[in-house]
């Protein structure tokens, strides 16, 4: 009997990668040590890893007559596929092959080593029961995950389930794991219950004509009690799939905790030593020592409730039926303030620097409020669920805007026009004795190289290569403390229009370079040699985030 073309779309809709064989081979190299060794793949696909699985243990001197290979595969084709495959192999043809979704199925923990790769669904895509079910699988190990997590991660705590005392877990998934917030508890669990944890890190895109960025985890030495866990990650970096045959040497890295990023994990040594050495410097504090960072506000239909000047002039609105706000988007605060006379360019060049939000309504604002009724305005979300629908919520104008989507780094912008913040950009309010010095000097002190480094660290990267930083990660962000600002800040002052120019020019990276001088010089924070390498780890993580952008685009 055939088996129904397997189309490429098909895959992609279930999450299914079929495994480059070098990784195939490495991982089953590296998880299979005994020739009695019990394996299982717990979504095997055409079995791509337990084939590399059945000539590891032939290698070994495993006995073609044992079950020793086991698979899952929800995909009925594919499982049938896998059975040929596999018995044409030295010590595949006993392998047992289930079809079934693996979620479905209680921990069973008698195998030696779980390898494989995961489908990778994105939350959008994974949804309904299935989702369902992959939550209460990992809530069965302790870890509660968001809606926001994609299938891998269930995938990953659900697989361990399955190892016996001393077991191995090896695979192959998307470096989400090192960055994203949802992937926490995955990163804990882990260091939780490995007494050893290897990551395997590529320089260049190891899945031909797919997206994302992978890295290969290889956890050894599972407890399903505590006590059994580590306090470090091994990392080797590799340059692509080929690579993983050579002798590979492995670097010690610790987290700050087992949940956090470990976006870290990627640098060199040296890169990294030299930045922790800097934020732990009583120089250097975090965005949330100046103040406190929230998000814009929400109108839940920008096109309505931002306007021109021109626009506001033609619907002949009143100034009480309006408030000032900087123009959605970012890309006008790539400049340490935003002043009066920049907003109100903005406005001539028909930028929407007004908006929307009456308290009593005049009679142009209440016909305009009726045509938005009749359009449907109000129907959509966030104004149906506030009343009246046309009021949207107000925060105070913030002392300093922040960008948070990111093509370099992120930007603090001093809200010198006074202007309220749509939520395409952050607020940060300063405390209240750090305003005035905030406001003058802390956006141009946190253009240096190690708060734009950190940006890279407590970040995420995005599609596109997109750097976004959320409220909570901009809390983290290293920046200079206050003490450091105000001892440095005659020579920040007179570097400052210096590095205006050099912005306007696009000259970001001499610019940071000319606030480095100032902080860094005769301070005794950093060396020279340790502040290149800080420059050289930031450029080296933009690169890769910008690599995967320009991937994504091809």
């Amino acid at each position: 009997m055939s088996a129904v073309p397997d189309v490429v779309v098909l895959r992609k809709a279930r999450g299914a990668f079929f495994t480059p064989p070098d990784v195939a081979r490495f991982i089953a190299g590296w998880a299979i040590r005994t020739p009695g060794d019990r394996v299982l793949e717990p979504s095997c696909g055409d079995a791509a890893v337990l084939r590399a699985a059945a000539d590891r243990l032939a290698e070994l001197g495993g006995d073609r007559h044992e079950a020793r290979l086991h698979g899952v595969e929800m995909h009925g084709p594919s499982a049938e596929e896998a059975r040929l495959r596999l018995a044409s192999s030295a010590v595949g043809g006993a392998a047992e092959i289930r079809i079934a979704d693996f979620f479905t199925l209680d921990p069973d923990p008698r195998f030696d080593a779980v390898i494989g790769n995961p489908p990778y669904i994105r939350y959008q895509d994974f949804s309904g029961e299935q989702r369902a079910r992959s939550r209460a699988a990992a809530l069965r190990a302790g870890v509660a995950l968001s809606r926001l997590a994609s299938s891998w991660a269930a995938f990953t705590v659900h697989s361990a389930l399955f190892l016996r005392p001393g077991g191995r877990l090896g695979l192959v998934l998307p470096a989400e794991l090192l960055t994203v917030n949802y992937a926490a508890g995955v990163r804990s669990f882990l260091m939780e219950h490995f007494s050893g944890v290897r990551l395997v890190v590529f320089e260049e895109r190891v899945f031909p004509g797919v997206q994302e960025e992978v890295v290969l985890l290889l956890a050894d030495g599972y407890s399903p009690g505590p006590g059994g866990g580590t306090d470090h990650c091994e990392l080797v970096q590799a340059r692509n799939a080929a690579d993983l045959a050579a002798d590979l040497a492995a670097t010690i890295w610790r987290p700050a905790g087992a949940a956090s990023k470990w976006t870290a994990s990627v640098l060199q040594p040296a890169g990294l030593d030299a930045y922790r050495d800097a934020v732990a410097a009583p120089g250097f504090a975090e965005l949330e020592d100046w103040g406190q960072t929230t998000l814009g506000m929400v109108t839940g239909n920008n096109r309505y409730f931002a306007l021109s000047p021109q626009r506001v002039t033609e619907l002949g609105l009143r100034r009480s039926d309006l408030i000032p706000i900087s123009p959605p988007g970012s890309r006008h605060l790539r400049q340490l303030s935003f002043t009066a006379a920049a907003r109100r360019q903005l406005g001539q060049d028909g930028a929407a620097t007004w908006l929307l939000r009456p308290g009593c309504p005049s009679p142009a604002a209440a016909a305009y409020i009726a045509a938005g009724e009749a359009g449907g305005v109000h129907l959509a979300y966030k104004c149906k669920v506030r009343s009246p629908w046309w009021r949207v919520p107000c925060l105070d104008p913030a002392d300093i805007l922040l960008t948070y989507m990111n093509a370099d780094t992120p930007m603090l912008c001093a809200n010198q026009a006074g202007a309220h913040h749509l939520n395409s950009v952050h607020g940060i309010y300063l405390d209240p004795g750090l305003r005035q010095l905030g406001r003058q000097l802390l956006p141009l002190a946190a253009l240096n190289s190690v708060t734009m480094l950190g940006a890279e660290i407590v970040g995420r990267a995005y599609g596109g290569g997109i750097l976004k930083l959320e409220p909570r990660e901009a809390d983290r962000l290293p920046v200079p403390s206050p003490a450091l600002v105000s001892e440095r800040a005659r020579r920040l002052a007179a570097v400052r229009g210096r590095v205006i120019r050099l912005l306007r020019g696009g000259r970001l990276g001499e610019a940071a370079r000319a606030v480095d001088d100032v902080l860094f010089a005769d301070s005794g924070l950093i060396s020279g040699a340790a502040l290149a390498e800080v420059r050289n780890a930031r450029i080296g993580l933009a690169a890769r985030r910008s690599a995967r952008g320009r991937e994504s685009r091809s």
